[in-house]
């Protein structure tokens, strides 16, 4: 590929391109060439060796893939389990820190649905919100008021998938630890985009997936379980794979397997392996500081645009607290998407917002096109309302 600062480059690694002007990444990162390829490399193993394939390949492919996860964070491949969601990976940390003594969950209003779900679901829980007073962000003396010694968990965002604002994670680490907690993040609208460093950080568990930014599409996720924490959880209802030797085929007596992969399941979704792997190399192989210094750049250059056009996109002064997500307050955003769609330009919407999410394959062209098209929207809005 060569140099990673090359973006004509990667841009040319998604076909997609070649007929679409892709703003959607928080949404489904587009399909590469080299993960297509992948999908093809495991269906053609498959074919070519059948059962066997799994020895010969398909197992190192795994621990391969866990070993990509871990370079991206700063982790050990032993602190890595692979599971096929979010909600996957939530159920089974949910049954190993389960603590009659301390039923609270602490969520945030603003979190991905998903996140207090897991809880709200589970008779017995305390679902506890800490909520934002201004729709983008959660202060600390939020999450402050909502933890005591009932509190067993906190389970928040890395970055907020509806606004974009990045939390600091080190300092809710050390809050809930305080208070005896543990802390969960959902990594997945931030890993790939935002650096992050899971052992420094004090995480005690870390969710993401190949699904957004990490581009190796739906049905992988990725669970960081601290390795101090591994021998002193047993996560319940276990599977196969979460047996110490589940080729040994011991039906008789289960025993967990020494790391994190004693928080997985069954038989593992191989093909998701192969293309999970590939995106990763792609993330891993620019790296990132790199894709961060670049995703600042085409944040400060949609912004930049959208306000010199009139409209108000809702980002702080200050980027450096700001994910690759722009929402702009509008009046029917599914509109929008469908106006931007009939031109080839892919965006997302949320309730009352249009979401518009670069990374490092767009360019400053595609910002273009997307304001010109919104006011082209606009004043064909503004005329359809006063009926001329």
């Amino acid at each position: 590929m060569g140099e990673s600062g090359d973006w004509r480059a990667w841009r040319r690694e998604f076909p997609i391109f070649e007929h679409t002007i892709y703003l959607n990444a928080c949404s489904l990162g587009p399909l590469a060439r080299r993960v297509r390829a992948a999908a093809v490399r495991f269906l053609d193993l498959w074919g070519a060796h059948g059962a066997s394939a799994w020895y010969e390949v398909w197992l190192g492919e795994i621990q391969a893939l866990r070993a990509a996860v871990a370079r991206l964070i700063g982790a050990k491949p032993s602190e890595i389990a692979i599971l096929p969601s979010v909600t996957d990976a939530l159920r089974v940390v949910a049954s190993a820190t389960a603590d009659r003594r301390r039923p609270a969950i602490i969520s945030a209003d603003l979190d991905f649905p998903t996140v207090p779900y897991q809880w709200l679901s589970r008779p017995g829980a305390e679902v506890r919100f800490a909520r934002s007073a201004d729709g983008t962000t959660v202060s600390l003396d939020a999450y402050r008021a909502c933890l005591d010694d009932r509190a067993s968990l906190v389970a928040t965002s890395h970055v907020f998938f509806l606004s974009g604002r990045i939390q600091n994670v080190p300092v809710l680490a050390a809050l809930a630890h305080e208070h005896g907690a543990y802390l969960l993040v959902d990594a997945y609208q931030g890993l790939g985009q935002v650096p992050f460093d899971a052992p420094s950080s004090g995480v005690d568990f870390l969710i993401s997936g190949g699904l957004k930014w990490l581009l190796g599409g739906p049905g992988i996720v990725y669970l960081y379980v601290r390795e101090a924490l591994h021998e002193r959880l047993d996560p319940q209802g276990s599977g196969w794979f979460a047996h110490g030797d589940p080729f040994a085929f011991h039906a008789e007596a289960f025993a967990h397997a020494p790391d994190a992969r004693r928080f997985e399941g069954g038989t593992p979704a191989v093909a998701a392996v192969f293309t999970g792997r590939a995106g990763l190399d792609i993330v891993n192989e620019i790296g990132p500081a790199r894709l961060r210094a670049r995703q600042v750049e085409l944040v400060t250059d949609l912004v930049a645009k959208l306000r010199a056009r009139g409209w108000s996109p809702r980002v702080p002064e200050d980027l450096a607290d700001h994910a690759g997500i722009v929402t702009v307050p509008m009046e029917d955003p599914r509109a929008a998407v469908a106006f931007l769609k009939e031109r080839s330009i892919v965006t997302d919407s949320r309730p009352g917002l249009l979401r518009i999410s670069p990374y490092f394959f767009n360019e400053p062209a595609d910002h273009d096109a997307v304001v010109d098209a919104l006011d082209t929207y606009r004043r064909g809005a503004g005329a359809a309302a006063t009926g001329r």
